[in-house]
């Protein structure tokens, strides 16, 4: 067998034509979806224009099914049960022109899940532009809204409007979330910091999936050398989508004033130390089991690095009294709209 021989510039070359191959696929697999929601919209139309016109009652969908599916016996998706779900989908969009578009970015799956799972509009119009956004699979989706994603992720505290480039600010506020749910770590009541950590780090698939979907794991304990003393940061992850480093602290207690400086210690020295020239600034999350809302306020006023503080829960609760500090409609519009 001859030795291959190096060329100058190949593996540039070749990582270029990979990249260009990738990304026709996906452009194709995109294209084929949209295609099928157009398809299966059409057809929900057709049944509903067709029982107006002539009609027809509930038995029309159970000859249809039965109809497509001997007529076109290698292809899956004709069943009773889906034609009745592509009815309700044409229903329930087709006076809808700012959602009819966006349901077509996301595969049939997860709109069926949105649309069986979700009352509210702007809460559909969320999940579909956060699915899209950040790749969500449907199992991540489900536990995204079981967990009520669209609530805490509007109530979130953060001082990312502030500290943040323009270009990532938007996508930043939409990916952090006010609490987390925990509830698979199976942790009592009382527990320490370190065993939060360690439960998170046993389970970090499960934790990174509550944490948004879109996270990679760095390391926990992660070492920082500053001047030959060292600095331990409780969790670092990576961020695929905002390409940025996010520091984690975990508290057991109620929220400190004074995590806000330790936080920006480790924030700066993360962006002086370990961050690349290509990436955008280091986050901070801290983690806390309580928080006082107009302390956090407070103490993330006069920061200056992109801090957001969160509660955890081991069950997962929404108080009442925050439901009523949702945004107004109009306010959570112009967030939505950041996501694009």
């Amino acid at each position: 067998m001859s030795k291959k021989i190096p060329i100058i510039g190949y593996t540039h070359f070749f990582q270029d034509i990979k990249q260009r191959i990738k990304s026709a696929q996906y452009e194709a697999l995109k294209s084929v979806n949209k295609e099928m929601i157009r398809l299966y919209w059409d057809i929900g139309k057709k049944i509903v224009d067709s029982q107006q016109k002539h009609g027809w009652g509930k038995s029309i969908v159970e000859s249809l099914a039965k109809d497509l599916q001997a007529e076109f016996s290698g292809i899956s998706g004709f069943s009773a049960d889906n034609l009745w779900r592509m009815r309700k989908f044409y229903l329930n969009y087709k006076n809808k022109p700012k959602l009819a578009p966006l349901v077509q970015e996301i595969a049939w799956a997860h709109n069926i899940v949105i649309l069986e799972k979700c009352k509210d509009d702007l809460a559909r119009e969320f999940y579909i532009r956060m699915t899209k956004k950040f790749g969500w699979t449907k199992n991540v989706l489900i536990h995204q809204i079981e967990n009520q994603s669209y609530e805490k992720t509007l109530l979130n505290q953060t001082n990312f409007s502030k500290t943040l480039p323009a270009k990532i600010k938007g996508q930043a506020q939409l990916a952090v979330r006010d609490e987390y749910t925990f509830d698979f770590l199976e942790l009592s009541d009382e527990h320490r910091e370190k065993d939060l950590e360690r439960a998170m780090i046993a389970k970090v698939n499960q934790f990174l999936i509550e944490m948004g979907g879109a996270f990679a794991f760095m390391g926990n304990q992660y070492r920082l050398e500053i001047d030959g003393e060292e600095y331990f940061i409780d969790l670092l992850l990576y961020h695929r989508r905002l390409k940025c480093l996010v520091a984690i602290e975990l508290k057991i207690g109620k929220f400190l004033p004074e995590y806000v400086g330790k936080m920006q210690f480790y924030l700066s020295a993360l962006d002086n130390v370990i961050k690349e020239k290509t990436e955008n600034p280091s986050i901070g999350i801290i983690l806390c089991k309580e928080k006082n809302r107009t302390i956090v306020e407070y103490a993330l006023k006069n920061s200056r690095k992109p801090i957001a503080v969160a509660n955890y829960r081991i069950t997962s609760t929404l108080p009442k009294e925050l439901r009523k500090e949702l945004p107004a409609p109009d306010q959570i519009r112009q967030i939505l709209e950041k996501m694009q």
